[in-house]
């Protein structure tokens, strides 16, 4: 009877576990930074395009690590990603329409999981009472 009831409390506390771990993923606190995160980006990125001369070079980092991470993904052997098959002579192919859903989505995502990180690790502590 007791071991019943121990593991009864046991799956209850890893069930709650999970969901404070889910709700975690989806909360304001993960919104707000994933928000500033790509607004981070957004003006880190904007010298690669309109800033002067001097920080252009930095910024390129910024919008080139994402870009050509494409062809790391062509390279695993993801099809479609890029024009052509990848086969564009001595040019770097361009990627093709889900080339570019497929970036977004997984920089999307990628920055989503740093912002539930972050979340978790800022959150503090939460002590159940007895």
């Amino acid at each position: 009877m007791i071991d019943e009831t121990r593991a009864v409390n046991i799956t209850r506390i890893s069930s709650s576990r999970r969901d404070v771990g889910l709700s975690k993923l989806l909360s304001a606190r993960t919104l707000k930074i994933f928000a500033i995160l790509l607004i981070a980006y957004g003006l880190l990125a904007i010298p690669a395009y309109w800033g002067p001369a001097f920080l252009e070079p930095i910024s390129s980092y910024v919008v080139i690590v994402p870009l050509f991470s494409i062809y790391a993904f062509h390279k695993l052997g993801i099809p479609g990603l890029l024009e052509h098959n990848g086969a564009c002579g001595w040019g770097l192919c361009g990627p093709t329409a889900l080339g570019w859903v497929f970036l977004v989505i997984f920089w999307t995502g990628v920055t989503w999981v740093i912002a539930w990180g972050l979340a978790r690790l800022t959150a503090g502590s939460r002590t159940d009472a007895p």
